[in-house]
């Protein structure tokens, strides 16, 4: 973990309620797809834990949704703004275990930090499918960008106005794969767990406190003992996953 002051240089709308934004400065602390970092915002108590999308040597992509007062506030931040910024939080994915056909799973928020996933999965040569969720055609983003990466995209909409309707579990169904990477909202998690063939790293969405293990306020069990989510996580490999009654 390294804390960092990041230009922002870009903070665009993508789709209702989402935004893209990128910060410009010493990212060196990230180094694995799935880890996050932690932004600091003036006039807020916590700092906000967001994913990071996409990653270049000066620079971290987020993809964010302005759900509270303070996104709402980021989104009015203007390009030469300067953040305070915790960087290289989280434990990230390990990609030797992907085998030769991942398949990646993200519904709504879930979504961004898939990309520089498959990214990376695909520099290695790696067949990847990515199945993105979401409620509505409306509220689809990025599609198109996976797909320049090289990736089979599927996409899954709830009411089915695009792709095929229902989840992301509904289109993992007849696929062949070798490994699972998903993020997404636990019910989500769950219900790929219980769906997928292979192992798979699940990544959690928590609330958090602090996100670098110091205030325990993201603990989960897992079955070799408590593990933080922001430190010990957000990835879990699905064979130490308890899930609650």
């Amino acid at each position: 973990m390294e804390q960092q002051f990041l230009t922002v240089t870009q903070n665009s709308r993508l789709a209702p309620a989402v935004y893209k934004m990128r910060l410009e400065g010493d990212v060196t602390a990230i180094t694995k797809p799935g880890q996050f970092i932690n932004i600091k915002l003036d006039g807020f108590y916590l700092r906000r834990p967001i994913s990071v999308y996409d990653l270049d040597e000066k620079s971290v992509t987020i993809i964010y949704k302005a759900v509270g007062h303070g996104t709402e506030y980021m989104t009015t931040l203007e390009n030469g703004a300067k953040l305070d910024v915790l960087t290289g939080l989280g434990n990230g994915c390990d990609l030797s275990r992907a085998g030769e056909k991942p398949l990646l799973l993200g519904g709504g928020l879930g979504v961004p930090p898939m990309y520089l996933l498959a990214k990376k999965l695909i520099a290695q040569e790696k067949t990847v499918t990515a199945i993105l969720g979401f409620n509505t055609a409306e509220e689809i983003f990025c599609a198109d960008e996976f797909e320049k990466l090289g990736a089979k995209v599927i996409i899954t909409t709830t009411d089915g106005s695009s792709g095929v309707k229902g989840f992301v579990t509904d289109a993992m169904k007849e696929l062949s794969y070798t490994h699972v990477f998903c993020c997404g909202p636990e019910p989500m998690l769950r219900a790929v767990y219980e769906n997928c063939k292979t192992s798979g790293q699940f990544s959690f969405e928590e609330r958090m406190g602090c996100g670098f293990g110091a205030c325990m306020g993201c603990s989960c069990k897992t079955i070799t003992g408590s593990k933080r989510i922001c430190k010990d996580g957000p990835v879990l490999f699905k064979e130490e996953i308890l899930w609650d009654a």
